[in-house]
Order: C-alpha cells, then sequence, then structure tokens
C-alpha cells in the first residue's frame, strides 16, 4: 500500500488537525501538485483534481497506512459502497517535490459537492489566503469556541445555557441556531465545530 500522503489546508504542518497525523508520521517535505483549490465558507480550503494551478502542500510518509488511511477515509467522508454520495474522494496524483517526482495518495472533494458559497483561490496558494484572512475557527474568541465545542457535543434534547451577549454574537456568525428552548448548530457552526481542536 501507497505510504505517502499529501496534505494540504487543515491536514498540514501547523494546522488544527495535523495531529491526526502526528503518530503515524515518518518524514514531511514541501511539494505541489497540479489542480484547484476553494475556500469554503468555514475558511479553509478543499482541493479538486480540476484545474492548472501549483497547489503548495506537504508530502508526508506514514507509518501503518493500512490503519491511518481508513481513518481519515472516514473523516473525510468517502463512501466505500456509493463513491458519489461521499464527500471526498481518495486518489493517487503525481506531486512534485523539489528535484523530484512521486506518487501520494490526496483527498479531493468531489466536484458535485463543492458549496456554491465556495471561493476559488486565484493561483492556487491556499496559505497566502489563510496568512491574509484566517479561518473562522482560529478568529474565534476562546469563549465562542467553548460553547461551539458543548453544543457539538450534545445530543438532540441537551440545554446548553448562554447568556446574550454570547448568543448574539453566535447568531451574527451564523453558527448558532434558536430551536424555540434550546440552541442548536447551524451547518456552518457543525463545520466549525470539526475544526476545533
Amino acid at each position: 500500500m501507497l505510504d505517502t500522503l499529501f496534505v494540504y489546508g487543515s491536514f498540514s504542518e501547523g494546522m488544527v488537525h495535523y495531529s491526526r497525523l502526528l503518530p503515524y508520521l515518518l518524514d514531511v517535505r514541501p511539494a505541489f501538485v497540479m489542480g484547484s483549490v476553494f475556500r469554503l465558507p468555514v475558511g479553509f480550503p478543499v482541493y479538486l483534481q480540476q484545474g492548472f494551478y501549483d497547489i503548495p502542500g506537504q508530502v508526508v510518509r506514514v507509518t501503518r497506512p493500512e490503519v491511518l488511511l481508513p481513518l481519515l477515509d472516514e473523516f473525510h467522508g468517502i463512501s466505500v459502497l456509493t463513491p458519489d454520495h461521499g464527500l471526498f474522494t481518495r486518489v493517487e496524483t503525481d506531486v512534485r517535490l523539489a528535484d523530484t517526482t512521486e506518487r501520494a495518495w490526496i483527498y479531493a472533494l468531489l466536484p458535485h459537492r463543492l458549496p456554491k458559497t465556495a471561493k476559488p483561490i486565484e493561483g492556487g496558494d491556499w496559505t497566502r489566503s489563510l496568512k491574509e484572512n484566517p479561518p473562522l475557527p482560529l478568529r474565534l474568541t476562546e469563549r465562542q469556541r467553548t460553547y461551539i465545542r458543548k453544543l457539538g457535543q450534545c445530543s438532540g434534547r441537551d440545554i446548553v445555557p448562554i447568556d446574550l451577549a454570547l448568543y448574539r454574537e453566535l447568531m451574527h456568525l451564523d453558527l448558532v441556531v434558536d430551536k424555540g428552548r434550546r440552541l442548536a448548530l447551524t451547518p456552518l457552526g457543525q463545520d466549525v465545530h470539526r475544526f476545533l481542536e
């Protein structure tokens, strides 16, 4: 089984999901793939195979890919039985390093799953885009993050108390919705919850 993976966005070094890779990492090298990237409303990029930009990222070599890859498949919403119903697909692709080209796995969003609100990142440099405008989870206060974590861990009937000022902040950001007697995460709020450490 191929033991190299091209990572970008939230799985790249220094980002929120990089820690999921740490127990398996052997080495990390800067690399590029050809394609395009779009910025999701939550602020992180997704990769599409269509396109002609050099997309920056890292090639990671991992131990035990037979354990790690199924975990990452589940995280990325890959549907084994009905691939078109998933969110992403894991494909082998050519990655360009400083002096060579290698094959590696990459998680590519299925084109029909690209949200209409996703914005193309011209030139493909998602790292510059994130520096200029950090993803929403990184812009939240610790108080906001704590509340979103609590809501994200609740079952449907749990009530999590909130003060009015925090309620207004999260409603203004479109992260919570009032369900009558309790608050719940909006779809954007659910995405933010997935990207919180």
